[in-house]
């Protein structure tokens, strides 16, 4: 009987085993799980003007011409971080467009989670509303999280991704914004905008607006025309477009398309 019942207990052991089930950890819960670095620049990133000087840069996010009306915090310096990939497939398109007198010109590229926190901070103060006559004239501010326009990340963090114009050379630089001027809408006709020496793709950069949807019907004639050479010139170097703004791209596959850095712009 004692070496019926140890057998009787082998077997217990061997079925509970054979029923155990290990969970392993999905992708995703594990890219939601890993911390977000905040140390120094990695070694896969680089500064844009190293690897194509000519790429026009029009750091926005430093400076108090924003949707917020400050400086994002993060930004200590004006200029254009990505990883080198996407870095170097922007010099590839760059090269495409120099040779029809055009020049790439960058509003924003690598974007620290600080600064997404910052729009985050912002979008929750319902008091401030300072440039919503520029930038969200039509968008009411309690829905920006609803309609997409401000999230708790950003694909900018992942370096990979950028906000981008066209200009025709030889370029005229854009006038500093002055706080405190009066604003116009980010919609309406491109003499009554901000100065911008992009070619007129219909909005301004960082519109709330449907307009911006990079293929809005009601945008057409010579406004389409240069989104879709933005476009397809900057697809053939590698970038997908986002739908909903015609300035911003992602170059694929990303070098880091699950990691959101937070090290600072400088």
């Amino acid at each position: 009987m004692p070496r019926l019942a140890a057998a009787l207990r082998g077997l217990a052991v061997a079925a509970a085993a054979l029923l155990t089930v290990t969970v392993v950890p999905s992708p995703a819960a594990e890219a939601a799980r890993r911390p977000v670095p905040s140390s120094g620049m990695p070694k896969e990133f680089v500064a844009l003007r190293e690897v194509d000087p000519t790429i026009i840069q029009e750091m926005r996010y430093p400076t108090p011409h924003t949707f917020m009306g400050v400086p994002v915090d993060g930004y200590r310096r004006p200029v254009c971080l990505l990883t080198r990939d996407a870095a170097r497939a922007l010099h590839r398109a760059q090269r495409s467009f120099l040779r029809r007198g055009l020049s790439l010109k960058v509003y924003d590229c690598y974007r620290p989670q600080r600064a997404v926190d910052h729009f985050v901070r912002w979008a929750k103060d319902l008091g401030d509303q300072r440039m919503k006559a520029e930038f969200y004239p039509r968008e009411d501010k309690t829905k920006l999280f609803d309609d997409g326009y401000i999230a708790a990340k950003s694909g900018h963090s992942r370096g990979s991704t950028l906000d981008v114009t066209l200009v025709r050379l030889p370029a005229v630089p854009t006038r500093p914004y002055v706080p405190g001027e009066p604003l116009t809408s980010c919609y309406g006709p491109k003499a009554g905008r901000f100065p911008d020496n992009s070619l007129d793709m219909g909005t301004g950069f960082d519109c709330f607006d449907t307009l911006a949807h990079t293929l809005d019907p009601r945008i057409h004639g010579r406004q389409r025309a240069n989104r879709l050479l933005l476009k397809h010139g900057l697809e053939r170097a590698g970038f997908v477009n986002l739908p909903e703004e015609w300035w911003h791209f992602t170059f694929t596959p990303e070098t880091f398309p699950d990691t959101y850095f937070d090290f600072p712009v400088q």
